[in-house]
């Protein structure tokens, strides 16, 4: 069962439309995915965070789009190394979010998702403090760190996930 937690609106979605933050420990419809995260984090209560510094992008949990054919899942791990170096195998990540968002009117031509689509959310906690990494060269990332809450609120508190933040390490 999924309960929703945050409710928003963001601005590169160019219609009308509601993005719910939800907490499920399921994953989302697989037809209907599109984008898969990982929210590692160490016992210290840091998070592994990535960063790409084109296009005003910044800070932000490491994830992406999946390949065809791809579950969310193994492109959560897939993304996680790819953006901060770091490999954690697929079973070492459990779903405990979604961003669902819908759309409330047509989606324009330029739009490349359906009307109805999830992001997942992995999470994953590792022994000890997170050891250094750095993503893999020809990453879009330039860099990785693990960050404490205080940080990632003050880098990223324009992020819609923020909300899944302290949930993240403690489900």
């Amino acid at each position: 069962m999924a309960h929703v937690i945050a409710t928003n609106t963001v601005p590169w979605i160019p219609v009308a439309h509601r993005l719910d933050v939800m907490l499920s420990r399921t994953v989302p419809p697989a037809d209907s995915t599109t984008s898969a995260f990982a929210f590692v984090t160490d016992e210290l209560g840091r998070t592994l965070m990535t960063c790409v510094d084109r296009e005003g992008r910044g800070w932000d949990i490491p994830g992406g789009h999946l390949e065809p054919g791809e579950s969310a899942i193994d492109a959560a791990a897939r993304e996680l190394h790819e953006e901060t170096g770091l490999r954690l195998p697929p079973a070492a990540l459990s779903v405990f979010a979604w961003q669902r968002i819908q759309l409330f009117d047509a989606p324009p031509a330029e739009y490349r998702y359906a009307a109805l689509t999830y992001m997942a959310m992995f999470r994953a906690v590792v022994p000890g403090p997170g050891a250094p990494t750095r993503p893999p060269a020809g990453s879009e990332s330039t860099r990785a760190e693990w960050l404490p809450r205080a940080d990632i609120e003050r880098l990223c508190g324009h992020r819609t996930w923020l909300t899944l933040l302290e949930r993240a390490g403690t489900l």
